[in-house]
């Protein structure tokens, strides 16, 4: 009888990892589909999951329209630069308040989580302001007025993502968890703070980094409405604005839009590639803790 039930619930759990297999690939085989489907055919009334006839005119017709190159180089940039200053000061912050003592930490630390719960949307327009008033930089003089500061530069994208609290959160959780001998240890034999940091800590949390820069590429990848509003040069543009090209007012271009956002998913597939040793590790010593 116990080997029926396991029998039984071996087969129910096989049949419902089948169906959110099934639902979660479904999206990506049907965009896959679509960018290689005739437009007459993608826009044809009935459900034909198959396409009748192969073509690759809507990449074709995606390269035309859209600077791809130029795009990708762009979201290349803003996806590197925040996700390394994001690892580097989100490094620092989360060593500080794991492993250093000092006076209000907690306090101080409890204040910087309690800013993950502020809408992204709030804080748009005191970023704007900050970055519009940086001073000596774009035109501005000393108080900042006079010029454009830091909007339409890279900066004006990559600096509000750096150092964010989930980074500082994340990096202070992977810093706790490690035994804290072996900076006794390093104090002993004379070693500064900071290269207990770099030369024993760090090393010793590649899995959460790795982690941790995955998340911030693929959101800096997948940024749309910040570049959108501080960058106004259209040579700047990532790629998530690019493909806005192909949704007009009253129509969409789905095959030529399918096409694009493919080619705008590869770069974080070979990202997560590479990275996803460091990720299972992680995973598999979060579970062994």
């Amino acid at each position: 009888m116990r080997v029926k039930h396991a029998r039984v619930r071996a087969a129910a759990w096989y049949v419902a990892a089948t169906l959110i297999s099934v639902v979660t690939v479904f999206p990506l085989v049907w965009t896959v589909l679509t960018s290689v489907r005739p437009e007459s055919e993608i826009l044809s009334a009935g459900f034909r999951f198959l396409p009748r006839a192969l073509t690759l005119d809507n990449y074709r017709i995606a390269f035309r329209e859209v600077p791809f190159p130029r795009y990708l180089l762009n979201s290349l940039i803003l996806g590197t630069g925040g996700t390394l200053l994001n690892l580097v000061l989100g490094s620092l912050a989360g060593y500080a308040f794991a492993r250093l003592a000092f006076r209000f930490r907690e306090q101080l630390f409890w204040l910087l989580i309690s800013a993950m719960m502020v809408p992204g949307v709030i804080t748009m327009i005191p970023w704007f302001l900050i970055l519009h008033g940086v001073p000596l930089v774009g035109g501005n003089d000393l108080l900042g007025r006079g010029g454009v500061g830091l909007i339409n530069t890279f900066w004006a994208v990559i600096l509000p993502g750096a150092a964010g609290p989930f980074a500082t959160f994340m990096m202070r959780q992977q810093f706790g968890s490690v035994d804290g001998a072996f900076a006794e240890a390093a104090r002993l034999d004379g070693a500064g703070e900071f290269r207990i940091f770099a030369r024993i800590y760090l090393p010793l949390v590649k899995p959460g980094l790795a982690v941790l820069a995955i998340l911030t590429f693929q959101a800096g990848w997948n940024n749309f409405l910040w570049p959108l509003i501080v960058l106004n040069t259209a040579d700047m543009m990532p790629i998530q604005v690019g493909l806005a090209v192909f949704r007009q007012q009253y129509e969409t271009a789905y095959g030529p839009l399918m096409a694009g956002t493919l080619i705008a998913c590869v770069p974080v597939i070979l990202i997560f590639v590479f990275f996803q040793r460091w990720i299972i590790e992680g995973a598999t010593s979060a579970a062994i803790k």
